[in-house]
């Protein structure tokens, strides 16, 4: 008889399409979700059992299109495939739910307050579901929900702790890709923000900076002092 394996009948990453064609609404649902990326892969560089998708399809039901939410990171997953990485976030490849999912709400209400948050909570499972709308005047621009028995409950906090993730989310003023404005920012257990890339290597540059100058100023200190002891007729090479 012949071992029978349904998924080796189901399409893979490589045959499903990986882009529904539809572009995001503004920049920011791409620059958002990337900070986050981007930060994770320097505060987890030594980690290699998580994922975090940018605008890329989640396939849940070979019947069915992909979701494609903003941003999601899965753990317990591998990073990197191979060095094609990956075209889209596969199931039943995976075999591992994202535990966060992310949208960023624009002008246009695509159904992240109703049905897609519907479908994330009772389709999915999802753990948290995000969403950041900053338009948003009377209400909270950012709210994070975590599943309880079936239903999203908003979850307080500013910034929000995740402890399955170990990290927190929220929002805060900064600067990133040279853009001043609110980003999204993951945070330490204690409530400090993480350092993005970006500032990293600011920070790095300002302390060779000031090493530097350092060294400068007293290079500057020891000529003067040589200066003044041959004024006095004492040479420095005799002191040494």
């Amino acid at each position: 008889m012949l071992d029978y394996n349904p998924l080796h009948c189901l399409p893979s990453s490589e045959e499903l399409p990986n882009s529904d064609d539809t572009p995001v609404d503004n920049q920011l649902q791409h620059l958002i979700p990337a900070l986050l990326e981007s930060t994770l892969a320097m505060i987890w560089s030594e980690r290699w059992d998580w994922f975090f998708g940018v605008n890329m399809g989640i396939y849940y039901d070979p019947k069915q299109p992909a979701l494609v939410p903003d941003g999601f990171l899965s753990l317990g997953v591998k990073r990197f495939i191979d060095e094609y990485l990956r075209l889209s976030y596969v199931l039943w490849e995976e075999k591992e739910l994202p535990i966060l999912v992310l949208e960023v709400a624009s002008q246009i209400h695509r159904g992240e307050y109703s049905s897609k948050k519907e479908f994330y909570a009772k389709k999915l499972g999802i753990l948290y579901y995000a969403i950041y709308n900053p338009l948003r005047r009377k209400k909270p621009l950012l709210e994070v929900y975590r599943l309880v028995d079936g239903e999203y409950l908003l979850m307080s906090g500013s910034p929000v702790w995740l402890p399955e993730i170990g990290l927190g989310i929220g929002r805060e003023r900064g600067i990133y890709q040279g853009i001043a404005r609110e980003w999204l920012y993951w945070y330490d257990e204690q409530g400090q923000r993480l350092l993005t890339p970006e500032e990293r290597i600011q920070e790095a540059e300002e302390r060779v900076n000031f090493e530097a100058q350092q060294r400068l100023e007293a290079e500057q200190r020891a000529q003067i002092l040589e200066g003044r002891l041959r004024d006095l007729g004492v040479e420095p090479e005799s002191l040494t």
